[in-house]
């Protein structure tokens, strides 16, 4: 982690001192996200990011954007048989971090890609249960204990500049690291996955 750190660190050094413009922005956009590897019967979740980021220009075609994200991801899992079924949500919020390479391969689309790291400020799940036995039972739980406080992913996408200010993106994010808290003795997997639409407005 710490040389993931000092190497963003070292990027966005050498990008500020040779930027030929630096433009600030605000972004928000709609997530789809789930959960890969080790689990059963996941599917998607809708949530969304808001915050803020740099686009530093190193020449005409060439910019770094790292980011600043808060970000609502998780899964749904549903299951069901004879006389019962189960229904659970996984609720989670990120602080993101991105640090993003664009390059402009027309005049206002660009295509961008760049390691990101996620600090997990709490997860939820959100449960109902039904039996013809016992009847339906519904709650929530906090499950932060059981997932990791750091994750790790990479980003690819695409961007449209519909004017100098405005813009849309569209991005996946691939989690790279295993966010299981797993026991002794399991091997399991959970890593992240989240596709985001979003607007950005640069000032």
């Amino acid at each position: 982690m710490k040389k993931i750190t000092l190497s963003i660190v070292a990027v966005l050094a050498f990008g500020f001192a040779n930027a030929q413009e630096v433009k600030f922005g605000v972004k928000g956009g709609i997530n789809l996200s789930t959960f890969t590897g080790d689990v059963e019967n996941a599917s998607s979740k809708v949530g969304f990011q808001v915050g803020g980021f740099a686009e530093i220009k190193l020449t005409e075609k060439f910019s770094i954007q790292p980011e600043l994200l808060y970000s609502l991801q998780g899964a749904k899992f549903e299951e069901s048989g004879e006389g019962f079924s189960y229904e659970n949500t996984d609720k989670f919020s990120y602080l993101n971090i991105p640090v993003m390479a664009k390059y402009y391969v027309a005049e206002k689309f660009s295509l961008e890609a760049g390691p990101q790291i996620g600090f997990l400020l709490s997860a939820k799940s959100d449960f109902t249960n039904t039996d013809e036995f016992f009847g339906t039972t519904s709650g929530d739980e906090d499950v932060k204990d059981f997932y990791k406080s750091i994750d790790f992913g990479v980003n690819f996408g695409a961007g449209y500049d519909f004017t100098e200010n405005l813009s849309a993106g569209l991005r996946y994010n691939l989690g790279l690291s295993n966010i299981a808290e797993n026991e002794e003795g399991d091997n399991g997997k959970i890593k992240n996955s989240v596709f985001s639409l979003s607007v950005g407005y640069k000032f």
